[in-house]
């Protein structure tokens, strides 16, 4: 077996913190490793330097003779001025690459095709995409090469359920069998499992190496806290209902391991189930009531595009549903008619039904409502919300609440605006926990958090009695955190998954070799203007309610400052702020809807 690369007593100091402390690691052909550890741990440190894009302060890498190796990292690296078309193919003649198989299997799959319809086609400016299309414009550059070795910091980033299960399915199809090595830092346990082969966990300056994937890792780190039992008891009891769900979970899940598990499966020989439905379902009843959330025959169209379509959803007490569709199949807007509220968008026929005790909030993928208490510290942040609520059958303070989400001593006391974004994703979602609401909508809540931290969120929700809607990529988070899931497949309905992610990618597949045949030219150039001409008249009017908006906000900080020491004023500045801001968030999100329907 070909030795791909070696590192030998790889020491790097980051100010006053040693982040890797004389690492020795090696890497064949054939390795397939998973990069696990807490944010801020050294997880892209040790990527950058087995890279040799960056020098450690002690130690050395070396390369096997003639490895060529390949990377992706999270921030771009590629000439905004390029064309989708430059960054991807270089040099390469058009009958060179269109003619090649896997080419055009990269493409179909990280870019939607030849023409790149996922990315505004081959010719648009790199500068000019989003973030998610600059992912998958660097994601297709680096797998259409011949690399013996790659490396991938957060791949699935910007990825949803279908871009995910291609890049693992190519992943595990592009060597032959004991040849290629992959290392890839990533969130997704799924993608863990589905790909990896060991684990390297980094942690404390050192990094401790696992065999068999997410799964196996968990089991195996339980068996060395039992052996060792060292691991304090908050901790440990995450990672035992962690493991309780996984062995659970479905058989292909414990099929990885290599060792003995005899000792670890003691270890939950008594732990009860992760949700206790009945008694959950008795307490969301309570605080709910029978009504929370009916779509009764609702229709809504953006233009000339039908997000939906005579639908009727139910949405019950202590449900919890997980969501998955295409892109611009109105899963944004979904969340909003749930959400409630005056930028929730009103059907154009049908609906949208409130029971009257339903406390609606909503975790976004941006953090700025955070910018408001940026000169606070932590825990001062969430006691302001509230000091204490109560999870399950008991009370939890501010500060057990933030220890339990992986804030330490230090950190609590840490200002707000100083704190990384996985540290302010947690902190937003401890914020809206403590304003104890009975309907929770979390929005691709998986972004910047790493998998001690994802688990011990999901430890915390199990106990939460209110109804939960999640939208997320993360298949590993939608099968733990929910107990059913639905689909928006951009035909105005939506389906009930019993098979689950899995039945949803069937369907997918399904969908898109049996689409009809494309409108001609005329036709689909008339339909396209009507459309972009109906979404740029929706951007207008949506741009003047959010210039609105941005004075209001201006005004409340101009309050807030001038009355900084009347603390009952700034109470209620803050509270009306919080509302702006979400306004303006909402209406935001739909503007973006929009402008996509107007490209």
């Amino acid at each position: 077996m070909a030795h791909l690369l070696n590192a030998e007593s790889i020491t790097v100091i980051h100010g006053s913190r040693t982040l890797l402390d004389a690492v020795s690691l090696g890497l064949d052909d054939g390795d397939r490793i998973g990069v696990v550890g807490r944010n801020g741990e050294g997880k892209s440190t040790l990527l950058r330097v087995l890279a040799r894009v960056q020098e450690p302060d002690g130690g050395r890498v070396t390369m096997g003779r003639g490895v060529r190796l390949g990377a992706i990292w999270q921030e771009d690296r590629i000439d905004p001025e390029m064309t989708v078309r430059q960054a991807v193919m270089g040099d390469l003649a058009a009958h060179e690459w269109a003619g090649d198989a896997r080419v055009r299997d990269v493409l179909g799959g990280i870019l939607g095709g030849l023409e790149a319809p996922a990315v505004g086609g081959l010719d648009a400016k790199f500068g000019r995409l989003s973030g998610g299309q600059r992912r998958r414009v660097g994601l297709a550059a680096l797998l259409i090469g011949d690399h013996d070795l790659l490396m991938l910091d957060e791949p699935t980033n910007h990825l949803d359920v279908e871009g995910v299960a291609w890049l693992a399915r190519h992943l595990n199809q592009r060597w032959p069998a004991g040849r290629g090595g992959l290392l890839v830092v990533t969130h997704d346990r799924w993608f863990l499992d589905a790909v990896c082969g060991r684990i390297w966990e980094v942690h404390d300056g050192v990094v401790d190496p696992y065999d068999g994937g997410y799964a196996a890792y968990v089991l195996t780190r339980a068996e060395r806290a039992r052996v060792a039992a060292v691991t304090e008891e908050r901790r440990q009891n995450t990672l035992r209902k962690e493991l309780a769900w996984l062995q659970r979970g479905a058989p292909a899940r414990t099929s990885k391991p290599r060792f003995r598990i005899d000792a670890a499966e003691s270890l939950i020989a008594d732990e009860p189930p992760p949700r206790d439905q009945m008694n959950l379902a008795k307490m969301a009843t309570a605080r709910l009531g029978k009504d929370v959330v009916d779509l009764e025959d609702v229709s809504l169209a953006l233009g000339s595009k039908t997000l939906f379509e005579h639908v009727t959803w139910r949405i019950g007490p202590g449900d919890r549903i997980g969501v998955v569709g295409v892109n611009g199949s109105g899963k944004s807007t979904l969340m909003r008619m749930i959400l409630g509220g005056p930028a929730a968008p009103a059907p154009d026929s049908g609906r949208v039904k409130r029971g009257k005790t339903v406390q609606a909030v909503i975790l976004t993928q941006d953090v700025r409502e955070l910018d408001a208490v940026a000169d606070q510290k932590v825990q001062e942040a969430v006691e302001k919300v509230r000091g204490s609520v109560r999870i399950g059958n008991k009370d939890v303070t501010a500060g057990q609440l933030l220890e339990r989400l992986g804030f330490t001593k230090d950190k609590i006391w840490t200002r707000v605006g100083d704190l990384s974004g996985g540290e302010r994703r947690r902190l937003q979602l401890l914020r809206l926990l403590m304003s104890e609401p009975n309907v929770l909508l979390l929005d691709e809540p998986t972004n910047d958090l790493d998998t001690d931290t994802l688990a011990a969120i999901e430890d915390t929700l199990d106990e939460w009695p209110g109804t939960l809607i999640v939208v997320s990529h993360d298949r590993y988070l939608l099968e733990r955190l929910c107990d059913r899931q639905v689909a928006l497949l951009g035909d105005g309905q939506i389906r009930d998954l019993p098979g689950g992610v899995d039945q949803y990618l069937t369907l997918r597949a399904q969908q898109e070799g049996t689409e009809s045949a494309p409108a001609s030219p005329i036709e689909k150039t008339e339909t396209s203007a009507a459309d972009a001409r109906a979404a740029r008249k929706e951007m207008s009017r949506l741009e003047r309610q959010i210039a609105k908006l941005g004075s209001r906000e201006e005004k409340l900080h101009a309050q807030m400052a001038e009355k900084a020491t009347d603390h009952a004023a700034i109470s209620k500045l803050d509270a009306e702020l919080r509302e702006v801001t979400a306004e303006k968030d909402a209406l935001e999100e739909a503007w973006l809807e929009a402008a996509e329907a107007a490209d």
